[in-house]
């Protein structure tokens, strides 16, 4: 099975596309914010729509080519690489290669502009933009340098991204049914507790992920 390379989970985004669309349009009524957040939701469903095609087209070259022919061992990042340039081409192996830096490099930005945006808001810092790419980078070139296994640092790195998403969706949930911070768009009371029963079951979902990944 092929991981895609990037960021699967990112809950921190939440953060960022808040900050970036908050001031995008002002509405001065409550017409005008109304017509502002459908052209929004638009916005987010058209960019998911994006991202989870580009991650199913992944999977199903994967289950394709691999699977298909044979080859199930196939579960790390390098030797999807080779077997791409066996099976097809040189050229379709590259264009993965670069297909996976062109992701890393975009995951890589977001964690950064989020960081900014969190620290900026919360505890009201700023730190220089060559020191932020710095912590952001370290990491990643350490683990390349000490030689640990791409493929399996990926699935580390989005498990512990994974304990994030409590501290994204519970403040969501409690913004979004605040009247006095949404007003004319506040969350329905149905739509609250369907979003209270799904937040609920993801957090669980995620602690039993963290235990089964670093405990089990």
């Amino acid at each position: 099975m092929l991981v895609p390379l990037g960021a699967t989970v990112m809950p921190h985004v939440i953060y960022l596309h808040s900050a970036l669309t908050q001031r995008r349009v002002e509405g001065k009524t409550d017409e005008e914010k109304k017509k502002i957040f459908s052209f929004e939701r638009i916005d987010v469903i058209i960019a998911m729509a994006i991202a989870e095609t580009i991650n199913a087209s992944m999977l199903i070259m994967a289950a394709a080519l691999f699977h298909e022919g044979g080859l199930t061992g196939v579960g790390d990042i390098d030797e999807a690489f080779e077997q791409l340039k066996v099976l097809v081409s040189n050229q379709s192996a590259i264009l993965f290669g670069v297909a996976l830096l062109a992701s890393g490099f975009s995951s890589s930005s977001v964690g950064t502009m989020s960081g900014q945006v969190v620290m900026q808001g919360f505890i009201n810092r700023r730190i220089p933009l060559f020191l932020r790419r710095l912590i952001t980078m370290v990491p990643a070139l350490t683990i390349l340098a000490i030689g640990l296994n791409p493929s399996r640092s990926l699935v580390i790195s989005q498990v512990v991204l994974s304990f994030g998403i409590p501290f994204a969706l519970i403040p969501l949930l409690t913004f979004c049914r605040n009247r006095n911070i949404l007003g004319v768009l506040v969350n329905h009371r149905l739509t609250t507790g369907v979003a209270t029963i799904v937040v609920t079951l993801i957090v669980c979902l995620n602690v039993f992920l963290l235990y089964r990944t670093f405990f089990a």
